[in-house]
């Protein structure tokens, strides 16, 4: 049974290139169709991480066909920030644009510091832990706040 299950939630970061999309993925993943879950970034000038595909891929989460979005793509394609229950922002700077997008709102806004895995290790495997260091640490975080997944993603959790 899912504690707290929002119908929307929206997972935000600098770029919506690794934190976000990860976290859209796994919330997903473990909740399916239940809640209508997006990303986004602050900016949107970089392309999806291959390494943050790489680590999903590893967990049943494809994320080779995302996009990064900005919020103000969201908001000039339709998305309106009112129509989410609550956003998690996973950077300092999306915490602050969400508190400022939302502040004429009651939308609740969470800040979960989770690392940013850039730059950090220097050859392939190395980043690779970095980047499952942070997956993980979405995942507690997921289904601390969340629940026990619902869908068939218990196989993929560790």
């Amino acid at each position: 049974m899912t504690k707290d299950l929002p119908s929307s939630v929206l997972f935000c970061c600098d770029h919506n290139a690794i934190r976000s999309p990860m976290a859209e993925g796994l919330m997903k993943l473990f909740y399916g169709h239940s809640t209508y879950v997006q990303s986004a970034g602050v900016h949107n000038d970089l392309e999806i991480d291959g390494f943050a595909i790489a680590v999903c891929a590893e967990m049943g989460v494809e994320l080779d066909q995302h996009r990064s979005r900005s919020f103000d793509e969201m908001q000039q394609w339709g998305d309106d920030m009112t129509g989410f229950d609550v956003i998690i922002a996973l950077s300092p700077a999306s915490q602050r644009m969400a508190l400022e997008l939302t502040r004429q709102f009651h939308i609740d806004v969470e800040y979960w510091a989770i690392m940013d895995p850039t730059g950090i290790g220097h050859g392939r495997e190395d980043k690779l832990a970095a980047y499952r260091q942070s997956r993980d640490h979405l995942v507690k975080r997921i289904i601390d706040r969340f629940g026990p997944p619902t869908e068939c993603a218990a196989p993929h959790i560790k």
